[in-house]
């Protein structure tokens, strides 16, 4: 439920249109391209984890396959990444809020900033149950959505006429030609960001092993039915002309669609949605950032204090570190200095890539040591090396698309600017070795 949380966020409902927009019913192959690369990469990740399961997930493994710089480099990059991403998700929230009780914005804000301290420093079991209740409602109202959307397209609903394929037989699938398709394959490739959480939450539970294996292979057909579904039920019943983003609830396709089934309140119901979504996803990314600083301090990539835990095992300086950037965050997003806030989240898409191309390369390297050495659990991905560096070859792909997409090619080089950053701090602080593994299994040894 918290990979689910994380990557069912304002963007499904908000922001399906756009690719919609530019590529039409063949966004369908977009969404599909986009999640065989999360799939691959998921189940990679997933084998690493239950193999050795670490709080810092793929920062770790990243440190083990190819020494120090790279888990500090990795860790420090997606630790920014969720401090970003916090703040774009509470502003949202926020403003809603701030419409229905007629205040500034950044009381709702503050409010919600503290409520998740709390929540967040209390023990992980009561956490995961405040989220989990968070995500099950989006993914209720998800499933309605299908529902709803599946009696609309056969008429099946009073004062309703059958629609079928009607606006896919006038657009065609593929309105925009290829070039469409690809701009689609840019708006849809990091939709599903946000789903390797998973990994980092499994390894603070009792089985570590088993919660990886559910967690991995259910998120991920899980996210892609759900995506998928939505897309097509939106394709079937709005015309081509219609769809667009959306920037508030009201224009949302969802809501539009509901309303074909005479739903009332919708709007407002669906604004409800879209702000449990956010909070969902801002509760799930405070506790991977608060995780993921915890573990650079253990691995002494981060000051030590992060790594103090209070009587709940909860490393509470962490939680309140991620608390305080993500206020920060919020405040960024209120002011909005010149090209800076523009910037700083432009950089967040390019980071998913570089995530997801060192879990591929990470497993190339880490695979055959953990057969060697009978690690090997039940999740394990296969076709070594062939699948790893097909997971790759998207990636590549993709990158090559961004190069030739004027907004993209920003984000990219947003992500050249932070990577530099980081790697510099880390050769001036020491950290550019490869001592990671005999580290390792010195803490294995501690433990």
């Amino acid at each position: 439920m918290m990979g689910l949380g994380s990557a069912i966020g304002a963007g499904l409902f908000l922001g399906t249109g756009v690719g919609i927009q530019v590529a039409g019913p063949s966004v369908l192959l977009a969404y599909i391209v986009a999640g065989l690369l999360v799939i691959g990469a998921m189940q990679m990740l997933g084998e690493m984890g239950a193999a050795r399961p670490a709080s810092g997930s793929f920062s770790v493994y990243a440190e083990m396959a190819f020494g120090r710089w790279a888990g500090f480099y990795l860790g420090w990059l997606y630790w920014f990444m969720l401090i970003m991403v916090l703040g774009a998700e509470m502003t949202g929230a926020s403003a809603i809020m701030a419409s229905w009780f007629g205040v500034d914005p950044w009381i709702p804000a503050l409010v919600c900033v503290v409520f998740f301290a709390v929540v967040n420093l209390m023990q992980v079991k009561g956490f995961g149950e405040f989220e989990f209740w968070f995500a099950f409602i989006k993914v209720a109202v998800i499933g309605i959505f299908l529902f709803i959307g599946v009696l609309l397209i056969f008429g099946l609903l009073p004062g309703t006429e059958y629609i079928g394929a009607q606006h896919i037989r006038e657009s065609g699938f593929l309105p925009n030609g290829l070039p469409g398709l690809a701009a689609g394959l840019l708006a849809v490739a990091f939709a599903f960001g946000g789903i390797e959480i998973v990994t980092i939450a499994a390894a603070e539970s009792a089985d570590p092993v088993r919660s990886i294996s559910l967690a991995v292979r259910s998120t991920i057909w899980r996210i892609s039915v759900f995506y998928l579904g939505s897309v097509l039920v939106i394709c079937f019943l709005l015309p081509f002309g219609d769809i667009a983003g959306a920037d508030t609830a009201a224009e949302s396709p969802f809501t539009r669609i509901l309303a074909m089934a005479n739903i009332p309140g919708v709007v407002g119901i669906m604004e409800v949605v879209i702000v449990l979504a956010l909070l969902s996803a801002f509760n799930a990314q405070i506790y991977a950032s608060s995780r993921l600083a915890y573990s650079l301090a253990t691995r002494d990539d981060a000051p030590a204090i992060l790594g103090v835990t209070n009587r709940h095992d909860v490393p509470m300086n962490s939680v309140i570190l991620s608390m305080i950037f993500a206020f920060v965050s919020v405040g960024l997003q209120f002011w909005n200095p010149p090209g800076l806030l523009e910037f700083l989240l432009n950089a967040v898409g390019g980071i998913l890539i570089v995530v997801w191309g060192t879990i591929a390369l990470s497993w190339i390297k880490l695979h055959p040591q953990f057969k060697a050495s009978g690690e090997l659990t039940e999740v394990h991905m296969p076709g070594h090396p062939y699948t790893g560096w097909a997971t790759f070859g998207i990636l590549v792909v993709i990158v090559i698309l961004m190069l030739f997409d004027a907004g993209a090619r920003q984000q990219l080089f947003a992500l050249c600017v932070m990577s530099a950053l980081i790697l510099f701090i880390a050769f001036i602080t020491g950290r550019w070795s490869r001592d990671s593994e005999p580290r390792y299994r010195k803490r294995r040894r501690q433990a």
